[in-house]
């Protein structure tokens, strides 16, 4: 199930990033950037609608640990945040550090809002 979910989280990471990067250009790492906020929203909303709702260990294995863990790249970000500052992009490093972790935090909490919001009145 992990690896399932794996292969449809690596594919949607590939292809999200790929678009975003043809979509904005490659000067910054929007397409990382775009599938980790992306992932921080999935995985609040998701934790939130699967703690009100019953879910089989198997089934939050492969949405969490394979899909969102394929998805979502924290370690490409670390990397590509090193070569902005390697490469004397300082300002770019550390707007890629501090847009990828305080929103992220914050698409999580929305996340987790929505699917409340939705739970609440019937519609997940």
């Amino acid at each position: 199930m992990v690896m399932l979910g794996g292969a449809v989280g690596a594919l949607l990471r590939y292809l999200v990033s790929g678009w975003v990067y043809d979509w904005l250009g490659a000067a910054f790492p929007w397409g990382t950037l775009a599938v980790n906020l992306i992932g921080c929203f999935v995985i609040g909303f998701m934790w939130q609608l699967f703690e009100e709702r019953a879910l089989s260990p198997q089934t939050r294995a492969m949405l969490f640990t394979g899909g969102l863990g394929a998805f979502t790249t924290f370690s490409t970000y670390g990397l590509e945040s090193t070569s902005l500052f390697r490469d004397g992009q300082t300002g770019l490093g550390l707007t890629n550090m501090l847009v990828s972790n305080v929103i992220g935090i914050l698409f999580v909490i929305l996340g987790s809002m929505l699917a409340r919001y939705l739970l609440a009145r019937g519609m997940a």
